[in-house]
């Protein structure tokens, strides 16, 4: 950002006297314009512009007439140059505030200009910002300014204005803003963004082919992005482009990148930053949870951690420090790891990371998804986080490297869920808790962490209840702490229940621990001990208490909403919060986040029990599971037709008796649905049996935005599985056709086509045999898009048919319209362009007449797609970017990757390559991990038209072999083109 152009001497806001309203502003960086406050100024004719733009950028000095002359006209000035410059003067003059154009010394000048009043030096200001930040190490706030100062150009510099100054200028301040557009591409890089950064790249280089710079910055891009041969292929391009064109071989930056490349050189994963920039997060999170006010022993173990924790914070070039500590539940592992961890933060500056890995549940949380969670709050994009888990822990090592950050794993599973996670370098350090010891956890500092002594037991007790009523009892004091087994969370429990109720007295507690059915010494046995006090705080709950305890650990999502929670409990939402938080007073529940709340793991356990135990009549428990079911069942109901209105589904679906949330538009109505995501598949999985099979499908079917996004596919994939072998095995016929649709749509959306058509067809016969005629209309449907997808036509046009046939006799409008527009892409496929712009239209057309907003999109997403064939490159283009904008917005991230692969294919039909590299390589970047290898193989084939199109025949090559892998793993007839593709490049 050094060298950026001089700007004109500018006055400071104390010594203006105009008003906001009054003041001028000029611009150069695109066309040459005025203003007054809002009013736009005349500038007059290109010569007339070509002299205000010369006065603007010659720093307030005086320009003489000649140097004027000689900038209008260069060397062959007009006879009357001079007595033209002086009209073009006054001109200007009659626009201008007075005593801004003024004339001196035989020449001109433009003084008295409020600070940024052109937009080049608000431009260079922000760039000037932006490297001081950058000096800083605040390259989050350095990206953020030099995107503001890109903004400001609005176009080609100095447009339309001519002579050989203006000509000269457009040259150096093009350079400068590539200048700054490397810098923040390299910053861009620097935290991450590779995958994002290829699609600006590509087509940055298609514009400027000779830059090597860009060319350097797409390399590593491509290369941290896992595509190491394209990233190859680039240079080899650039090598013979230079050679051709210059008879250059590349500079040695160049060649030494790609000898690295080759060699896969692990520093090549690290982000690169100057060395005498201070390395910092992006984002520093600080995700510890509250240390408890009254923590209490412990002494040793803290000091022996402590010190750990210091001397890996200076370790710097040293291998981290992990320590693991182990130990039976409730023994206070959580407390004593986030008391350790908030005393040494300060060691720590570059942030805190926790995640309760829930290794004592039944669904430990997988690593993938833990990496994925850090990296989003370290400040990755989601776009730029890969799939695989390898790739996950290699970027999330690689932007952690050279930081000091302390992790806290909480409540982990085992050794192999823990390394992953693990930061690779000194400086950080990791803090893991388990049930388990860790010993083959390579290099850990392992502690194990047993009871509280008597005496540590005591003044934990104390800290909570008081001094005052333990020191009038100190030996009832001491029979209740060892009666807790000297387990910590069974001592707190313990006093809160005393501290809430000041009429007991501590040998009233230690009596009542005296009266349970084990003795003492068994109390003190492990997790039986913490099973005796949860007895205890259960025993002193109030009725309504002690229901809502039992009911709500019935539930098996990791945590619950208040609104989930009164349907459970069937109390209206007021009685039910007061109901947690009485709960949450006692410590038998917890508040996760406003207005939801979760269970300790082993409380959950604990709750359980009780409901088996004391929830008469048994059917009480299958009742409050029926009320959450129903609650989501009407919730996701009423979603789906806010997404899709006039869709028949809801009619068809399962009555449910317990009424759900209602939304005051679309944006709450999703956020609802992907915020309960992983409840609501655990609530599906959980009803898969019996009366409830029915009502289970019906929501999984409900919630298909879940499937068609991408956000939760793999998750509802396998619960429609799930639902299918349970009704299966009841011969349910009606349920299993539902499943089956339900599942063979998600197959389609996945990718997996074979999969999808066979159950497709098992769920239209099961639909047709129980005379179920929804499912039987989708399952046509997809049989129709199957069928397509695998190039048999005639097959695929029956079915389609079939489709809008059987919609049609089900009043179904939106059916049919979607039907309409996949016949419509049928017709396209065997060429009848004409006939599917009309299918395209009627399908787009009812969507319309619906208020259909979603759908509406896959609507122009199909009409795009006829239009283009039939030659309509912007009207095509206009629609499949309408369609693209409603599905960014609806978070469907499949259809916004596919639509960006349209557009691509639009854009190399209307002969725009590079335009057409950048969406396919955002498409690329979307469709990252869902939607299947077919699709992918599709967009590499299209990328792979497009490099060959902007000179980078190299990574086309790279693409198209990628590609022509995927077809023939899939056995898939697309290979034939693809083949053709790289023939003419292997025989050359």
């Amino acid at each position: 950002m050094d060298g950026g152009p001089r700007v004109p001497e500018q006055r400071r806001p104390g010594s203006v006297t105009l008003t906001d309203r009054e003041a001028l502003r000029f611009g150069v960086l695109g066309p040459v314009r005025a203003w007054r406050g809002e009013e736009q100024l005349s500038t007059g004719s290109p010569q007339q512009r070509a002299l205000l733009a010369a006065l603007l950028l010659r720093e307030g000095r005086t320009a003489t007439a000649a140097e004027l002359i000689d900038a209008l006209w260069g060397a062959e000035p007009p006879s009357q140059a001079l007595a033209a410059l002086r009209t073009y003067a006054s001109r200007l003059r009659k626009v201008l505030t007075p005593g801004v154009l003024v004339s001196e010394s035989g020449g001109y000048a433009v003084r008295g200009l409020r600070e940024g009043a052109l937009d080049l030096a608000a431009a260079q200001d922000l760039a000037a910002q932006a490297e001081k930040a950058r000096a800083a190490g605040d390259l989050r706030r350095a990206r953020t300014l030099l995107n503001e100062a890109l903004a400001v150009w609005d176009g080609e510099v100095l447009a339309g204005v001519p002579g050989p100054y203006a000509e000269t200028q457009r040259v150096r301040l093009e350079e400068w803003r590539l200048g700054l557009l490397e810098s923040r591409l390299d910053m861009d890089l620097e935290q991450g963004c590779h995958a994002e950064a290829v699609s600006e790249l590509t087509a940055l280089t298609a514009a400027h082919p000779l830059r090597e710079r860009l060319r350097e910055l797409l390399m590593l891009a491509l290369y941290r992005s896992g595509r190491q041969a394209e990233a190859l292929a680039v240079y080899a391009d650039t090598r013979r482009l230079l050679a051709e064109e210059l008879g250059v071989d590349p500079r040695p930056g160049l060649r030494k990148l790609q000898h690295r490349i080759l060699k896969a050189d692990p520093a090549l994963a690290e982000p690169s930053s100057p060395a005498a920039e201070p390395a910092v997060l992006p984002v520093r999170p600080a995700q510890l949870p509250a240390s408890v006010p009254d923590f209490t022993g412990r002494s040793a173990f803290v000091e022996e951690l402590s010190e750990v924790l210091s001397s890996a914070s200076q370790a710097a070039g040293r291998v981290m420090a992990v320590s693991a500590l182990a130990g039976i539940g409730g023994v206070g592992k959580t407390t004593l790891a986030v008391h350790v961890a908030h005393r040494a933060r300060g060691a720590f500056p570059d942030g805190q990371l926790y995640a309760d890995l829930q290794g004592a549940g039944p669904r430990p949380a997988e690593p993938e998804t833990v990496l994925g969670s850090f990296l989003r709050a370290l400040g990755t994009a989601d776009s730029a986080i890969p799939d695989s888990l390898d790739e996950r822990a290699a970027l999330y090592r690689s932007v952690l490297d050279g930081r000091r950050v302390l992790l806290l794993l909480d409540n982990a599973k085992d050794a192999a869920q823990v390394r992953p996670l693990l930061p690779g370098t000194g400086g950080c350090a990791a803090l893991v808790t388990s049930r388990v010891r860790m010993v083959d956890l390579a290099g850990a500092h392992l502690v194990d962490l047993d009871v509280m002594s008597p005496e540590e037991a005591l003044a934990l007790f104390t800290k909570i209840v008081g001094e005052e009523r333990v020191a009038a009892e100190r030996e009832s004091a001491l029979d209740v702490v060892a009666a807790c087994g000297f387990l910590p969370l069974a001592i707190r429990i313990a006093a809160s229940r005393l501290a809430a109720r000041r009429t007991w007295t501590v040998s009233v507690l230690a009596a009542k621990l005296a009266d349970e059915r084990r003795r003492l010494d068994e109390l003190q046995a492990g997790d039986l001990a913490v099973k005796a006090t949860f007895e205890l705080g259960y025993g002193q709950l109030e009725p309504a208490q002690a229901r809502a305890f039992r009911l709500l650990g019935l539930a098996d999502g990791p945590d619950i909403s208040l609104a989930a929670a009164a349907a459970v409990l069937d109390l209206p939402p007021e009685d039910t919060e007061d109901l947690l938080e009485a709960l949450v007073d006692t410590s038998l529940l917890e508040s996760a986040a406003p207005g939801r709340y979760r269970f300790h793991d082993l409380v959950r356990l604990y709750a359980r029990a009780c409901a088996e135990r004391d929830e008469q009549p048994p059917s009480e428990r299958q009742a409050a599971m029926s009320r959450l079911l129903d609650f989501y069942l009407a919730t996701a109901a009423r979603v789906y037709a806010i997404e899709r209105p006039g869709d028949r589904l809801v009619d068809h679906l399962q009555p449910a008796e317990y009424p759900g949330l209602t939304f005051e538009d679309r944006r709450r109505a999703q956020d609802w649905l992907y915020a309960e995501a992983v409840c609501l598949l655990a609530c599906v999985r959980q009803s898969a049996t019996g009366g409830t099979l029915r009502r289970a499908i019906d929501l999984l079917w409900a919630s298909v935005d879940l499937a068609e996004s991408g956000a939760n596919s793999r998750e509802y994939e396998a619960a429609a599985a799930a639902l299918r072998r349970t009704a299966q095995e009841a011969g349910d016929v009606r349920a299993e056709a539902r499943a089956s649709v339900v599942l063979s749509n998600a197959r389609l959306f996945s990718g997996v086509f074979d999969q999808a058509y066979r159950e497709a067809l098992e769920a239209f016969q099961l639909a047709e045999a129980a005379q179920d005629p929804l499912p039987s209309c989708w399952a046509a449907n997809v049989l129709g898009s199957t069928a397509f997808y695998q190039n048999r036509h005639d097959d695929a046009e029956g079915y389609f048919s079939q489709a809008i046939e059987k919609f049609r006799g089900c009043g179904d409008l939106a059916g049919t319209a979607a039907a309409l527009c996949n016949l419509s892409r049928l017709h396209l496929a065997t060429d009848r362009a004409d006939t599917a712009v009309v299918l395209a239209r009627q399908g787009t057309d009812i969507y319309q007449e619906l208020g259909h907003t979603l759908r509406g999109a896959n609507g122009r997403y199909a009409f795009g797609m006829a239009l283009a064939k039939t030659g309509q490159h912007a009207s095509a283009a206009e629609q499949l970017e309408e369609a693209l904008r409603v599905f960014r917005d609806s978070r469907q991230r499949l259809w916004e990757g596919m639509t960006l692969f349209r557009l691509a294919d639009v854009d190399l039909d209307a002969r725009r390559p590079a335009q057409a590299a950048s969406n396919a390589e955002m498409a690329l970047t979307v469709l990252r991990g869902i939607g299947g290898e077919w699709r992918r193989g599709h967009v590499l084939t299209v990328l792979g038209k497009a490099l060959n199109g902007i000179g980078q025949s190299g990574r086309a090559q790279v693409c198209w072999r990628e590609a022509l892998d995927i077809y023939e793993n899939l056995d898939s007839p697309e290979a034939a083109e693809v083949r053709k593709l790289l023939a003419p490049m292997a025989a050359a």
